[in-house]
């Protein structure tokens, strides 16, 4: 399948979103992935160590990302005068030169959340603060070869 991360078009052969170490997991973190969860046309598998949702379906991926878009900009509404709220998303790949990760898989994207918290008044010095959301993320698989 196609899909595009915002501009960034990717062929592959399917998208599974995770949420690891659930009883760690941020609220905001279960939030995201109970988001994608409700989406049609999604494979769940649960293990008492991490939660997966395998997507097939270009049309699911863009409604994935639009539904963890609406989580994250509901969730920088919440915040009070104080604080400047902001969230992007992190992409990232490791391989080694015959193409494989560290675990032995087929090297893949992984993309995961950084939030950023700014706090202070007017006449303070700023604070801020980047999280990020290890707990919950994605991955795009390679295409299989065979």
């Amino acid at each position: 399948m196609q899909i595009d991360v915002y501009g960034l078009g990717f062929l592959t052969s399917r998208v599974t979103f995770y949420l690891w170490s659930p009883w760690r997991a941020s609220a905001l973190e279960h939030r995201l992935f109970e988001a994608v969860g409700k989406l049609p046309k999604t494979k769940q598998e649960k293990n008492p160590d991490e939660c997966r949702l395998h997507i097939e379906d270009a049309e699911t991926f863009r409604s994935a990302l639009l539904a963890t878009s609406r989580v994250l900009m509901g969730w920088q509404e919440e915040a009070d005068h104080t604080e400047r709220r902001t969230w992007c998303w992190l992409i990232e790949g490791d391989v080694d030169h015959n193409g494989y990760e560290h675990t032995g898989d087929p090297a893949s994207l992984w993309a995961i959340v950084r939030v950023s918290i700014e706090r202070g008044g007017p006449g303070e010095t700023d604070k801020g603060e980047d999280v990020d959301l290890e707990g919950f993320g994605f991955r795009i698989w390679p295409i299989s070869r065979p």
